[in-house]
């Protein structure tokens, strides 16, 4: 055991399943305290003493943070933390981290192997020759769709916009982008609105976080302006997208193909997107692999354990940027 992870006499919260890496060095670290779940009705008298962290997948809302009247910092586990109540936890002085960077890479490469296989029917094609058609009925059909000359947009460029960026150069496409504001010295085109981006592109990636801000931002007006060529690949958040409004526009041809990677109530997918023959769907596995996740349930454990010897977070969400440890 390191130094600084020497077993420190702090009650770390985690509520319900957590990754196993992050329990066990929680474990090494701190007093791990479970509860089944992030319900303040669960919160025991021992708890509100004790507990001054939690490490969680997010679900950490206003009335969870209060219960708990010692609490300094919460951990997310992953990126995005619209389900965590930063702006609530600012103002009671308790720090939130996410894990960023650490899974950059991987989100970007299964968002390019998404829009292939939304493209390309890639899922389809392979069924085909597993079924056994390919011997019985021949070679599988052209598909109709293709990368060549795409024009892409992504919606929310961010680090994870930015790498899939650069996968998207690779391939030769030409991309631009839609954020709250500019990025500075960023050659790609920039559009103002969503709706300006979505009229000037057919193909359109959405990495936007959660919350209010965004919810059902990619709606049926968004959808019909890429066309009927058009292609919709989500690998942001599912809250995003109205998703009645995008099984219509699959239905009725208003675009050509979806590939979604998360949606509105996971697991909980809509009948219509998954009776949809032109989607390709995912159970929400942006950054599920062994690699990334280790590192993600490192730079968890590690925001705790610096918060509680240094004194500082490694990876603050901006909400908490100034938020300040307790003497």
């Amino acid at each position: 055991m390191t130094k600084a992870e020497a077993k420190l006499p702090v009650a770390i919260l985690v509520p319900g399943n957590f990754n196993d890496h992050a329990i066990g060095r929680i474990d090494k670290a701190f007093q791990r305290v479970r509860v089944e779940r992030a319900d303040p009705s669960l919160v025991t008298d021992e708890m509100r003493k004790s507990v001054r962290g939690i490490a969680s997948f997010g679900g950490i809302d206003a009335a969870m943070i209060d219960a708990l009247p010692n609490l300094e910092i919460i951990a997310n586990f992953g990126v995005g933390y619209d389900s965590v109540d930063a702006r609530h936890a600012a103002a009671r002085g308790v720090m939130v981290t996410n894990t960023p960077d650490v899974l950059t890479e991987e989100v970007a490469d299964t968002t390019i192997g998404l829009l292939i296989n939304t493209v390309r029917e890639l899922y389809v094609a392979e069924k085909y020759l597993r079924d056994g058609d390919w011997l019985k009925h021949g070679n599988y059909r052209l598909s109709r769709l293709t990368l060549r000359g795409r024009s892409v947009g992504i919606f929310g460029m961010g680090r994870i916009g930015l790498a899939i960026a650069r996968r998207l150069d690779a391939f030769g496409l030409q991309v631009s982008y839609h954020n709250r504001r500019k990025v500075e010295g960023l050659a790609y085109e920039y559009h103002a609105t969503l709706q300006g981006l979505a009229e000037a592109v057919d193909t359109l990636i959405c990495v936007a976080p959660g919350g209010a801000a965004t919810e059902k931002a990619i709606n049926a007006e968004i959808l019909s302006e890429l066309g009927s060529n058009g292609v919709f690949i989500n690998i942001g958040r599912g809250s995003t997208v109205d998703e009645a409004a995008l099984a219509a526009a699959l239905k009725n041809g208003t675009i050509a193909a979806a590939g979604l990677d998360v949606f509105a109530d996971e697991p909980n997918v809509p009948r219509a997107l998954l009776e949809a023959p032109n989607t390709s769907l995912l159970p929400h596995v942006g950054s599920a692999s062994q690699h990334t996740r280790r590192a993600m349930a490192d730079l968890c454990v590690d925001n705790l354990i610096s918060w509680f010897t240094d004194r500082r977070p490694l990876t603050a969400v901006p909400e908490t940027i100034n938020v300040k440890a307790r003497a």
